[in-house]
């Protein structure tokens, strides 16, 4: 026996004795070993798979065999790759592996993320269910109603006791206006209308109205035009076409459907005029707006008022002709009910087309009010929307049921 053998070192590819399996392709231990014979030993090949139809785990056929008094009662074991990799195939009916470290009592997590939870708990039919929430206004009534009754005030008094003093009105709210304006287009748009010309020539507009009539009005309006054209020649050119297009928009809209209600007043009774259109364009808006908020349930122009609804629609029809009916047949001059039924349905109208243009323009411009001047209201404009549009309606159906005069 050759004892250099045993310190041999393990060629490559080889697992020595320290490794976890068999020594593949070793020479046998024991006393009938050559060292001569070990020479010219090879390794012998990794037995496959046995076959499915056949054969045993323990066959030893192209696998070498340990032997020796070390191994002698162990079983045979055969090297599979595979084994290293591929996970025991269970069976579904193989009975259930205990789970490790005590996860019976852990709950499973979700395969997306855990479970979401009801965050409100169950209501409980012992209490009793809560009360429904009331409609709300959305703003404060108590200065709405109070700051309206001091505006009523003021305009019927100057109304009746000097005509001029509620001409001078009209200006301060038509000046008024314009600034609100022109401030909210310049803010939210970067429109710069020029409020010099606008001012000067709204008043110019309101003033001849008055005093000239319709020729009047036509007149000063493009004078005013014009002064906006060339005012905005001072400045630089960028922008001109928008801005001078904004300043027109804004002489027509404020000061010039404003005018109409300076020329009512020149009627003889032209007080009771201008207060009949008071009356029932404050009384349509009304009407709307408290059959609205109780009986409301069909939006009229969701995209332009989500808050006006075709009931508040009818309301405010009602209410005008009420209104229209006992103003031509008590206020008016040669008046009759029935012109008052076409005036309050013709009021009702034009009142909520100003209403929902002022909303179109303030939802283009991302605002609520334009303005704050006035408590509970908003801006002279947001108490101007529904009067302007509605003074040409009037003033045009006063003078086919009782002249100008």
């Amino acid at each position: 026996m050759n004892d250099s053998s045993w310190g041999a070192p393990p060629q490559a590819g080889y697992w020595g004795p320290s490794d976890q399996g068999p020594v593949q392709g070793a020479a046998p231990a024991g006393p009938a070993y050559d060292a001569h014979d070990a020479q010219h030993t090879r390794p012998m090949p990794i037995a496959p798979d046995a076959p499915a139809h056949g054969g045993h785990q323990d066959d030893d056929r192209g696998a070498a065999r340990l032997s020796g008094p070390l191994f002698r009662d162990e079983p045979q074991q055969l090297y599979d790759p595979s084994q290293l990799y591929d996970p025991p195939q269970t069976s579904p009916y193989d009975p259930p592996q205990a789970q490790p470290y005590g996860t019976y009592d852990t709950p499973q997590a979700h395969p997306y993320g855990e479970v979401p939870q009801n965050p409100e708990p169950m209501p409980d039919a012992s209490q009793p269910a809560p009360a429904p929430q009331k409609k709300s206004a959305g703003r404060d009534l108590s200065a709405a109603i109070g700051v309206g009754i001091g505006l009523g005030v003021v305009i019927v008094a100057s109304l009746f006791v000097v005509k001029a003093v509620f001409v001078g009105v009209i200006t301060v709210a038509v000046v008024v206006g314009l600034w609100e304006l022109t401030t909210r287009l310049e803010e939210r748009k970067g429109i710069k209308a020029p409020l010099v010309p606008l001012a000067l020539g709204g008043a110019a507009m309101v003033v001849s109205g008055y005093v000239r009539g319709a020729e009047g009005a036509w007149v000063a309006m493009a004078l005013t035009a014009l002064a906006v054209l060339v005012w905005r020649m001072t400045q630089p050119p960028e922008g001109y076409l928008k801005d001078v297009t904004a300043g027109v928009f804004a002489a027509f809209y404020v000061p010039f459907l404003a005018t109409f209600v300076a020329m009512m007043l020149t009627a003889d009774d032209g007080p009771f005029r201008v207060l009949t259109f008071l009356v029932l364009t404050v009384v349509s808006d009304t009407g709307a707006y408290a059959v609205g908020w109780r009986f409301g349930k069909h939006k009229l122009a969701p995209r332009i008022s989500p808050g006006k609804t075709r009931e508040g629609l009818l309301g405010a029809i009602a209410f005008a002709m009420v209104a229209g009916a006992l103003c031509m047949q008590f206020l008016i001059d040669d008046g009759r009910w029935w012109q008052g039924l076409l005036l309050g349905l013709a009021v009702a109208a034009s009142a909520t087309l100003g209403d929902l243009g002022e909303s179109m323009i303030k939802r283009d411009l991302g605002i609520k009010d334009m303005g704050t001047l006035l408590p509970g209201h908003g801006g002279i404009m947001d108490r101007l929307d529904s009067l302007l549009p509605t003074a040409p309606v009037v003033w045009l159906l006063m003078v086919l049921f009782g002249g100008s005069g």
